[in-house]
């Protein structure tokens, strides 16, 4: 039996993934954490054999808990779970250690595989997701140099910060962000003063530009 934690900050996602896996008698969900750090407090207690962590997360994002999770269980397998577009976050994922990357659209069958092959021991790459590795590994070609120093720029960012980024890329203000995202104005501040560090760029037209570099290199 496959003992799965579920961590995704959504009720109505839990239980529909929950619904999914009950599909398979090979798979038990042994539990449930609203937020990565009661992910970890479950994961400690013992008896995971496989976790699914949403990306998106209240306080600590779940690239973050990636890491932790790794660090302290180098071999439990997380597959991480994401409404974005692979291109923003499968990479990054599988190089925090993730065993796996899939979008939430994805089919109840193709999830229940996505368990069993990483509890298991193996990767579970989507054909998309294969696709971006291939590139993120070996670009080559006229305008290949841009595109990955665009990339490599674009990873530095957190999950917060790229949230925050993307929002002033399309002329958002710091006030409208703060909203959105439901944070302080002085926290989204210091989000777009590390966004501008992290990237190079002094004011939010450069910000802007680069978004554009950004859009037309991947």
């Amino acid at each position: 039996m496959i003992r799965v934690l579920i961590c995704d900050d959504h009720l109505i996602v839990r239980q529909g993934i929950k619904q999914v896996l009950a599909e398979a008698e090979d798979v038990q969900v042994v539990g449930e954490a609203a937020n990565g750090p009661d992910a970890i407090q479950r994961v400690r207690a013992g008896g995971v054999d496989v976790v699914l962590l949403d990306i998106a997360m209240p306080q600590r994002d779940g690239l973050d808990i990636l890491k932790a999770l790794k660090s302290e269980f180098p071999k439990l397998p997380v597959l991480m779970l994401s409404t974005y577009p692979d291109r923003q976050y499968a990479v990054r994922s599988l190089k925090l250690g993730a065993a796996g990357y899939l979008n939430k659209s994805a089919d109840s069958e193709q999830m229940i595989d996505a368990v069993r092959s990483v509890a298991r021991g193996k990767l579970f790459i989507t054909p998309s997701v294969a696709e971006q590795l291939a590139g993120a590994i070996g670009a080559g070609g006229p305008g290949s140099r841009q595109a990955d120093d665009t990339q490599a720029l674009h990873e530095l960012l957190s999950h917060r910060e790229y949230q925050v980024f993307k929002l002033l890329a399309a002329g958002r203000s710091v006030g409208e962000i703060a909203e959105q995202l439901v944070l302080s104005p002085n926290t989204v501040s210091t989000y777009r003063a590390r966004v501008l560090e992290k990237i190079g760029v002094r004011n939010d037209v450069e910000l802007a530009l680069f978004a554009v570099r950004m859009e037309q290199a991947g």
